[in-house]
């Protein structure tokens, strides 16, 4: 009987070890869990039967005192787990006008002994959708310009007897289709360097960036007589970067300003050491850009003047083109321009220090 009374004694200690056991490992479990959940940018809620809050994530400590408009959100969120204890998946949409303005989407679903909530910040989401819906928008509109007139000098040349008027409405087709590649062209460089999947980052010789970039301009700048010139460059002047974005950047803000100069009007680049940095600048005495405008003039397909851009065969890609540029070498692009006066651009970029 003794026998007996210890062997249950025994049986006692090691299913109480094997409890304690299994409660270290469910304690490390549960904290790992936290841990995991803490990582994660959404803000989770766990809440009981009653939708008290048995645990919240680290991004939904922002929740608990809240003030202003995350009163807001946290009545939402309360709103939408109350109604999910009753079996139903519930989701709604949050529009917080800030600042800063922001979009959430909170998802609440039940589960064995509670409910449990989701809260997204979609905010950046919607923004990007935004951008594609505009951006499609605008390619479909500037490419119906020379579509549709193609479409009438076709027409026009078709039923057409007089040759001078024949090459006259040839030489205009041939500007359009000039004109649609070129917006092409400009369309694939920009989706290139937003995605920064060009070339691997090399140091770059600056006179070379120069003279690639001038080179691509020359053509256009004697056509419409705005002459170019170039200040002396330092030969052993080199940059960290990428060649042909580069060069593609400077030939952007070449090709803007020869487009917005009247005939005469000088153009200089200038190459300038600075900091660390270096300074590529480029002044014309152009028709220059009002106040206003300033800050818009990098947007994708934005042109001051529409009718003169028209004229000269701009795309409105140039300037965003440099702006990314800049951007995915860790430099920058300012404008300087008074109306009437000109404009002095500067694109500013890592320079090589041996």
């Amino acid at each position: 009987m003794r026998r007996a009374a210890q062997q249950r004694l025994d049986q006692a200690v090691r299913d109480a070890d094997d409890a304690a056991l299994r409660a270290t490992d469910a304690g490390i479990e549960t904290r790992r869990l936290r841990r995991a959940l803490d990582v994660l940018p959404e803000a989770i809620i766990v809440c009981d039967e009653d939708t008290s809050i048995l645990y919240r994530n680290r991004a939904a400590q922002a929740l608990v005192d809240a003030r202003d408009a995350d009163v807001l959100v946290a009545r939402a969120v309360a709103e939408v787990l109350n109604d999910a204890r009753y079996g139903v998946p519930q989701e709604r949409h949050l529009e917080l006008f800030g600042p800063p303005p922001r979009m959430l989407t909170i998802e609440a679903s039940p589960i064995t002994g509670g409910t449990v909530a989701v809260i997204r910040d979609i905010t950046e989401r919607r923004h990007l959708d935004a951008v594609r819906r505009d951006f499609v928008a605008n390619v479909s509109h500037e490419l119906r310009t020379p579509v549709g007139a193609l479409a009438v000098l076709a027409e026009t040349l078709a039923d057409e007897e007089d040759l001078e008027v024949v090459r006259r409405l040839a030489g205009r087709i041939s500007g359009e289709v000039a004109r649609a590649e070129q917006m092409i062209v400009d369309l694939l460089d920009l989706s290139r360097i937003e995605s920064d999947s060009g070339a691997t980052v090399e140091d770059v010789g600056v006179v070379e960036v120069v003279a690639a970039a001038a080179e691509r301009v020359a053509a256009k700048a004697t056509e419409r007589q705005v002459p170019m010139s170039i200040a002396p460059i330092d030969e052993l002047l080199r940059v960290s970067g990428r060649r042909g974005e580069l060069i593609s950047a400077l030939a952007n803000l070449l090709d803007n300003a020869v487009g917005y100069s009247d005939p005469g009007a000088p153009i200089t680049v200038t190459v300038t050491p600075y900091d660390g940095w270096i300074d590529f600048v480029v002044r014309d005495e152009g028709i220059g850009i009002p106040g206003k405008e300033l800050e818009r003039i990098f947007e994708r397909f934005y042109r001051v003047d529409r009718a003169r851009s028209r004229d000269t065969g701009g795309t409105g890609l140039g300037l965003s083109i440099v702006r990314h540029v800049a951007h995915n070498h860790g430099g920058t692009v300012t404008v300087a321009s008074r109306e009437g006066e000109g404009s002095t651009f500067v694109l500013r970029i890592p320079m090589v220090i041996r």
